[in-house]
């Protein structure tokens, strides 16, 4: 007796599982890269002391502490949100296309926020570099609910 596995997926599901993974590894990158900005390219620092002259160093790292905090609890949160919906779309569930699709919103807004939200000194508070890279994992999210939805509609409008 062999056992095989098949994926409950439909078409749509499995042609959007390459851009979830996607997705998945850019958030992973957001965060990785917010860790070791502290050791190689210092842009949340940088950021700071341009947008705060006054402040001392210690003010400047509780700030980069803070936003590295912030940044890396937004990778959690996009890491449980890309795993569940490529569990949702593995197994086939109706609901993956609509899932994705407020996890898309969530993301765009939580993205947009970062890259437009200013601090008490007028600038931007969030280093743009790293309001982009938060935007970056959008791209493949964006083409994953495309998918979702394009093969949806495909699905339900063909004969039986």
């Amino acid at each position: 007796m062999t056992a095989t596995t098949t994926s409950l997926a439909g078409p749509g599901q499995r042609a959007a599982l390459p851009a979830l993974w996607l997705g998945l590894l850019f958030t992973a990158g957001v965060g990785a890269y917010a860790l070791l900005d502290g050791s190689t390219t210092h842009v949340l620092a940088d950021h700071l002391r341009a947008t705060y002259p006054a402040f001392g160093e210690q003010e400047v790292q509780a700030g980069v502490t803070t936003y590295v905090s912030i940044l890396l609890g937004l990778t959690g949160l996009g890491t449980v949100g890309w795993l569940a919906t490529i569990w949702a779309a593995r197994s086939g569930k109706g609901w993956t296309v609509w899932f994705a699709t407020a996890l898309l919103v969530a993301a765009v807004g939580v993205a947009a926020v970062g890259l437009t939200t200013l601090d008490t000194s007028g600038e931007v508070g969030l280093a743009p570099l790293m309001g982009w890279l938060l935007m970056l994992p959008t791209v493949p999210g964006l083409v994953a609910v495309v998918l979702l939805w394009t093969r949806r509609r495909s699905a339900s409008s063909s004969p039986r």
